[in-house]
This record gives C-alpha cells, structure tokens and sequence, in this order.
C-alpha cells in the first residue's frame, strides 16, 4: 500500500510540473518528488515482491513494515523541501534543512543494509521460483544493492566537495555521480517482468534463462559505462568512442531479448486457440 501511495505521489507531482510549471534540472525542482516518489514506490513493490518469494522469517514483518515506512518518510523529506522552495539535497543551509538531509541518509543505509540481507537470503535460501525468474530476482538485488552503495557514496563525495567549496552535484569537470547510481536502480523490476513476460509469452524455460542472463548483462555494462563517465568527469552526453562501444553492447544486450519477448507475445495474442 506505500508502495501505491509513493507511486501515486509522483505521479500527483507530475501534474503540479505540468500546471505550475519550472525548470526539470537544478536543486530545487518538481523533477525530484516525481522521480523519488515513482521510484521509491516501485521499489517498495518489488521488495515486497521479493520479501513473498522466501520462506517466513521471525521479524520480517517488521522489517519489511520499516523499509516501506522508511523510503515514504523519505519521499515525504525531499516533497516538503520542493514545496518550501529548498533544496533537498545537500541542503545545510539551516539546521533543520540538515538534520533533514541526515535523516534521509539515515533511513536510505537502513533500507540498504535490509536489501543486502533480503539478497544473500536468495543465494542461501531455497524458493519455489523458475530458474529465469530466481536469475532475474537475485540480479535485481544484486544492482539494487550496488545502486544503493553507489547513492550513499554520492551523498559522501558531494558532502565533501560542498566542504571545499564546489558543486555537490559534479564529479570533476562534468561527471554526474547520480547517473550510475540511477542507471541499476531498477532491475529489481525489469529483469522480472523480461521473466514474467517471456513465461507468457510461451518461451521455454532454457531460452528464457538466456533473455534474463542478456538483459543481466546489458544492464551491468550499461552500469559500467554511466560509472566510466562520471569517474572521466564526462557529463552524460559527452560520449568517448570508448565507452560508446560500451553503451552500444549494453543497449543491444537490452534490446535483443525485449524484442524477442514482445514477438513472442504478438504471435500468443495473434495465434488462433
């Protein structure tokens, strides 16, 4: 249910965006309780997804119920600094705008280290799930785990260079910190529904092993190279030949087993029963 509510909340923000107006980029936006809402909401869904997949722990009720109210309070932190006209990030100007940004820090390692337990529970512990969807399932918390180490350290790295006097926000010359963190957050939710999708779809369960392991690919190469980038100082764009090879190999390996998926669904809609 906070997970609907947070989702909801992004999407209510996407309609203020649209009547109010204001720039999309910059400190102080529309775009961050839009995005952290729909963001925070699915990943609330698919923990809880992944918390229905293990055998019942003693405590994981209360677990699960912190997690979700932990990424809401969140979302609710960084709305009401959009709605106060203030930054929610890297905001310490007052002490109430940074005990603010403490909190957020703090609730977002706890709901790390929650993911790290849930993804070594699904390398120990037995599910009744199909191989392609344990596959899409261990992956997705594997690069939700390596996301969420990857916003803490942006969090550190612009604590750090506000300390020195630049901007928070920036790795060298034009580096994005919060573009490889954004770029695996959510493979919880794609890489299952490639395995959902491709189970309705009629594709025996070997190849559909195959299109996860693709899509796994493509989403850790694609993680290389928003990675590469930000460590270059290159702005998202600025793309070298290098890491372009990168980029390219990352969409391919995405694409192919999207597409073989969505044909495989067309000729099941099509198909006379």
């Amino acid at each position: 249910m906070i997970g609907l509510l947070l989702v909801v909340s992004g999407l209510v923000h996407l309609v203020v965006w649209a009547v109010l107006g204001g720039p999309w980029e910059g400190p102080v936006t529309w775009r961050k309780p839009i995005l952290f809402g729909i963001s925070g909401g699915l990943t609330s869904l698919s923990l809880g997804w992944a918390w229905s997949k293990l055998p019942w722990r003693r405590g994981d009720g209360w677990l699960a119920a912190t997690v979700a109210w932990a990424l809401l309070v969140e979302v609710a932190a960084i709305d009401l600094q959009c709605w106060r006209g203030v930054a929610s990030h890297f905001n310490r100007g007052t002490p109430f705008d940074s005990w603010l940004y403490d909190a957020m820090g703090l609730l977002i390692l706890w709901v790390t280290l929650i993911a790290i337990d849930l993804m070594i529970r699904f390398f120990r512990q037995r599910t009744d799930l199909a191989p392609d969807m344990l596959l899409a399932a261990r992956a997705g918390l594997v690069l939700l785990v390596i996301s969420c180490g990857l916003g803490i350290w942006v969090s550190v790295h612009g604590d750090m260079r506000m300390a020195a006097g630049l901007e928070p926000e920036k790795y060298g010359a034009a580096g994005v910190p919060k573009f490889p963190h954004g770029a695996v957050i959510h493979a919880l939710q794609w890489l299952p529904l490639l395995a959902w999708g491709a189970r309705w779809a009629g594709i025996a369960e070997r190849r559909r092993v195959w299109l996860v392991a693709a899509a796994t690919v493509g989403t850790t190469v694609i993680g290389c190279f928003a990675l590469i980038q930000t460590l270059a100082g290159r702005s998202r764009f600025d793309i070298a030949p290098v890491s372009g090879v990168l980029l390219a190999a990352g969409m391919i390996c995405l694409l192919v087993p999207a597409i073989v998926v969505a044909a495989a669904a067309a000729r099941t809609v099509t198909s006379p029963r």
